[in-house]
């Protein structure tokens, strides 16, 4: 293959790879994570600010590329004979004076609203509706102290309320990120940081972990679910009750004894069968009290998709009880040794945690 040959293969590649790039951008199923489409008033503050500066910036850059290139077409060097040197503009006071009041004029006009956006979504309101939110190695832990209500990897809002998380990082920096409804804030470990979620409609928000943190940072995911008050209540009560313990003998009997017996109960808290007080241990895996009533596990990467069938649950469940660590690197849940028949059994015992 002739150079001149090798070239084109080459920029067919790059062109296809750049094609396949701008498709991959375009789907929604894939990129979940959209700042651009608030569905709260607190987003769309931010939204609010973002479009201004964007077309402020769009504006500048084709004013300044057209003077670029204006100037570069006008005074390019014609190889003319007698041609006159361009006039001269160095030390005009006037020009310079102008061309640095534009942009602190508009710096400043960005300022003033940017800086009153900030201040006002700092801090949360009085009386606002209380989530903690602790950040650990690769999940996001959700209480309710209101409620004694303690879950994992969703959290559950009301619509249409102002909620106040009340932040921490139970090990390592991370960052709490929902872009529907707010921006990005840290999880400080041994500080406590505020952020302002609220949601005008019922629905499912994406968020992520914002912050490498080790080696599953991009398999720390969160998800934010909205519901109507009334549906909100149902739900806060639905998590307060103790699941009952099943029959002996039946298939969800044996995954409560594979759960007690291969050491689930060390890492994991589960009501009526183990409860340590918040005192009395350190968390370092999820509360599977009512586990089947969230949509997704192991940091909310799994199952994948936005609306798995239940068979794809199972799937995905099997595939972590199996080995945890090859799913996610660096996973403090071990690869236990279960055999097939311990997975189905622990599989049936948790998927009737409801």
């Amino acid at each position: 293959m002739s150079g001149r040959q090798s070239k084109r293969v080459w920029r067919r590649y790059a062109l296809l790879g750049l094609t396949s790039l701008l498709l991959a951008a375009c789907s929604e199923q894939t990129l979940p994570l959209n700042s651009l489409d608030p569905k709260g008033p607190i987003a769309e503050r931010i939204d609010g600010l973002f479009w201004p500066v964007f077309w402020i910036a769009v504006i500048v850059f084709f004013l300044v590329q057209g003077a670029l290139l204006a100037a570069i077409l006008i005074f390019r060097d014609r190889n003319v004979e007698g041609q006159k040197e361009p006039k001269q503009i160095h030390g005009n006071a006037v020009l310079e004076v102008v061309w640095t009041a534009i942009p602190t004029l508009i710096l400043a006009g960005i300022a003033v609203p940017t800086i009153s956006a900030v201040f006002d979504l700092a801090d949360c309101p009085t009386g606002a509706f209380e989530v903690d939110i602790v950040g650990h190695q690769w999940w996001f832990e959700y209480s309710y102290p209101d409620y004694d209500i303690t879950t994992a990897n969703v959290l559950v809002i009301p619509t249409e309320t102002e909620v106040c998380a009340n932040m921490t990082s139970d090990d390592v920096l991370h960052n709490f990120w929902i872009p529907n409804l707010n921006g990005k804030r840290y999880l400080v470990p041994g500080s406590n940081t505020e952020l302002r979620l609220n949601a005008d409609e019922p629905g499912e928000y994406w968020g992520q972990c914002a912050e490498f943190c080790g080696l599953s940072h991009a398999k720390m995911r969160a998800r934010v679910i909205a519901l109507d008050q009334s549906d909100f209540d149902l739900w806060v009560e639905e998590q307060q009750e103790v699941p009952e313990p099943p029959a002996e003998g039946t298939p969800e009997w044996e995954g409560l004894q594979v759960f007690q017996q291969a050491g689930c109960t060390g890492c994991h808290v589960l009501a009526g069968v183990n409860e340590p007080s918040r005192q009395d241990v350190t968390v370092v895996a999820p509360n599977l009290t009512h586990f089947a009533s969230r949509s997704v596990f192991a940091g909310a990467t799994l199952p994948s998709g936005f609306d798995p069938t239940q068979e794809e649950r199972e799937a995905a469940l099997a595939s972590w009880l199996a080995d945890p660590p090859s799913i996610k690197p660096g996973s403090f849940m071990p690869d236990l040794g279960l055999t097939a028949d311990q997975i189905d059994a622990l599989i049936a015992y948790l998927e009737s945690l409801e």
